[in-house]
């Protein structure tokens, strides 16, 4: 059930466009008060998107036990479309009062005042890690807490890697060294390398290059650059090779399938690939950090927060209840009930030691970024996506020109 989730992290950048008919709505939560309220005898729905039955359950047995701790009662529901069902419930004015709150999602959110900015109160605020916290920060504001994290790494079918001759020491750790490992790993039947033709995977390989697509400051968008062009470039050469295959190509319809189904030898994924397990129990791989680039060291970093709805009644309940999702033993139980990786640094460490195949994740997120999201970038974005499905034969240079104007009419319009 893991593949959903896995598969899901682009797709969102474009479902995000439902959040356009939010710009009409009335802000405040479920309750529409002051905020505050008792614990004891608070009643809460907690809305989440699940990547399956192990998720839900264990989210539902943490909340439950919280309630019953704290003599209040709370229901968990699962939504089908999570960006969907939340933005309907705040378009009806009546939000959950708990709710997952993705990275792509939040900037949008938060400059409409949707969110109650709690997390900058929280006793546990300094935990997590810093990336973490500025993916769920507006305007010097830290708003909500992370959930969970997932970053980018390179996943390595280890019975081909040693049939092609190669050993520990091939490991990529530059460009260099990927475009060699996936030429030798390139059969007429397997793809050295595969990852999904969009931003949220391409754009690892612009940071690697020194390129981002926004200023320090967050007031320029710095798209159209020499280091973002060797980025994309070096995903053409990798294709020109002949040793990138889009997962389309390979009859895959995502890169962890294409693993999976030994029509991909590397892939460049999270660690969510550990639900290919269920269908692919023969499949032996390991995770290495992502290569650097001339620009050094780059992977993507991904994460839910708890978000609660600005001036709801019950956000001392939401907030008592966040407190005890988010502690280091609940964090833990949760990455043994579906494989998360806990958002607090002690806790993550724990992690890392607990599940060491997954190593790679944690330390990426040391160095790593969040991808763009500031309200509007996702209809940029998405049409960003759509450039980068023709990547082999584009033109990087028009490509990033029409980012650079697109992107930076979408952070005018943001900062008005």
């Amino acid at each position: 059930m893991k593949l959903r989730k896995g598969a899901r992290w682009g797709a969102m950048l474009a479902a995000s466009g439902l959040m356009i008919g939010l710009a009409a709505c009335s802000s405040g939560g479920s309750g529409g008060g002051s905020g505050g309220g008792d614990v004891a005898g608070a009643k809460l729905t907690v809305m989440i998107g699940s990547s399956g039955d192990a998720e839900t359950k264990a989210v539902t047995d943490a909340v439950d036990a919280w309630a019953k701790d704290n003599k209040a009662s709370a229901k968990v529901v699962a939504a089908n479309d999570l960006v969907q069902q939340l933005g309907q419930g705040f378009a009806g004015g009546n939000p959950p009062d708990l709710f997952y709150m993705g990275w792509d999602q939040f900037q949008t959110y938060a400059s409409k005042k949707y969110l109650e900015p709690y997390a900058k109160d929280a006793a546990n605020k300094g935990d997590f890690y810093p990336a973490l916290k500025d993916a769920f920060t507006y305007k010097d504001t830290f708003y909500c807490e992370p959930k969970d994290f997932s970053t980018l790494g390179l996943i390595i079918n280890t019975d081909m890697w040693t049939a092609a001759g190669l050993t520990d020491a091939d490991i990529p750790k530059d460009w260099a060294g990927l475009e060699a490992a996936a030429k030798k790993l390139t059969t007429p039947t397997t793809a050295g390398l595969s990852f999904g033709a969009e931003y949220a995977r391409i754009g690892v390989f612009m940071n690697q290059a020194g390129g981002s697509l926004l200023s320090k400051d967050g007031k320029k968008v710095t798209a159209d650059t020499p280091e973002n062009l060797a980025g994309l470039q070096e995903v053409q050469k990798l294709v020109s090779d002949g040793v990138l295959k889009f997962p389309a190509e390979i009859d895959s319809g995502w890169s962890g399938e294409a693993l999976g189904k030994g029509k991909a030898a590397m892939v460049i994924e999270g660690p969510w690939i550990s639900g290919l397990k269920g269908d692919y129990p023969d499949l032996k791989y390991t995770v290495a950090e992502l290569p650097a680039g001339p620009g050094g060291q780059s992977t993507f970093t991904f994460s839910n927060c708890w978000g609660i709805p600005a001036q709801s009644s019950t956000s001392s309940a939401a907030e008592s209840l966040v407190s005890f999702l988010t502690s280091d033993k609940q964090q833990l139980e949760f990455s043994k009930a579906f494989g998360v990786i806990p958002s607090t640094e002690s806790a993550a460490k724990t992690y890392a030691t607990t599940y060491p195949e997954n190593q790679a994740f944690v330390t990426g997120n040391d160095y790593a970024v969040s991808p763009v999201a500031f309200a509007g970038a996702a209809t940029v974005i998405t049409d960003f996506n759509s450039q980068l499905q023709g990547i082999a034969t584009g033109d990087p240079k028009a490509i990033l020109a029409a980012l650079q104007t697109n992107l930076q009419s979408a952070l005018d319009a943001a900062n008005k």
